[in-house]
């Protein structure tokens, strides 16, 4: 793959990296940016829905988030750039990463708005929305994860994060966005079916095949 058909995929990137990096060194725009929905009901705040896409909360969250964005972000970048065309490749890059961060902010926040404790952070809602989208265009990707030492059908793998993400967001406590993950998951399927609903009859037949 040439690297003209993934430069938003890196600018997303180096963006979130630099801002990232940014924040962990100002506590004050790290808090400003946050998400935060007590302070977005009350405060008008709603710049937060976007703003928090773009810092994380340690180095290891950063990495973790734009490693998997770049391993499956590029590859997506590139097949809707063959598939579309590259413009309008672009576009729906575009629109699937940050429509899918904000998608991913709903659950959270109607289970939050109340709530002056709750705050959540990171692109993982976003890169969610990539992963899944790439696995519904994919599904016989093969995936390795680092604890299994196989591969493992990409369908397979979005199934158990399906389950686990919904489970863990209904169990709570965990300090982690469970339900900003399974919504980000839930757009990037839904996102897919709208632009290639083949695609989703395609994932059917392969399944059941």
């Amino acid at each position: 793959m040439e690297f003209q058909y993934y430069p938003i995929t890196l600018i997303i990137i180096i963006s979130t990296v630099l801002l990232s990096i940014k924040a962990f060194n100002d506590p004050e725009l790290k808090f400003r940016w946050v998400f935060y929905p007590f302070k977005i009901k009350r405060e008008k705040q709603t710049y937060r829905v976007v703003s928090h896409m773009f810092i994380h909360g340690d180095y290891m969250h950063l990495l973790f988030n734009m490693f998997v964005l770049f391993s499956f972000g590029r590859n997506l970048e590139y097949i809707f750039g063959e598939y579309f065309g590259v413009g309008i490749g672009k576009i729906h890059f575009v629109v699937l990463y940050l429509v899918g961060g904000l998608a991913s902010s709903i659950w959270p926040y109607t289970r939050n708005y109340d709530n002056p404790n709750y705050m959540s952070l990171g692109a993982s809602g976003a890169v969610s929305a990539v992963l899944f989208a790439t696995i519904l265009w994919l599904p016989s990707q093969p995936l390795n994860l680092m604890f299994i030492p196989i591969d493992i059908p990409a369908w397979v793998v979005g199934v158990l994060y399906l389950g686990f993400e919904y489970y863990m967001s209904k169990k709570g406590g965990t300090g982690i966005a469970h339900d900003a993950h399974f919504g980000g998951a839930v757009f990037g399927i839904a996102y897919i079916l709208f632009i290639n609903f083949d695609k989703g009859i395609e994932f059917i037949s392969y399944i059941f095949s």
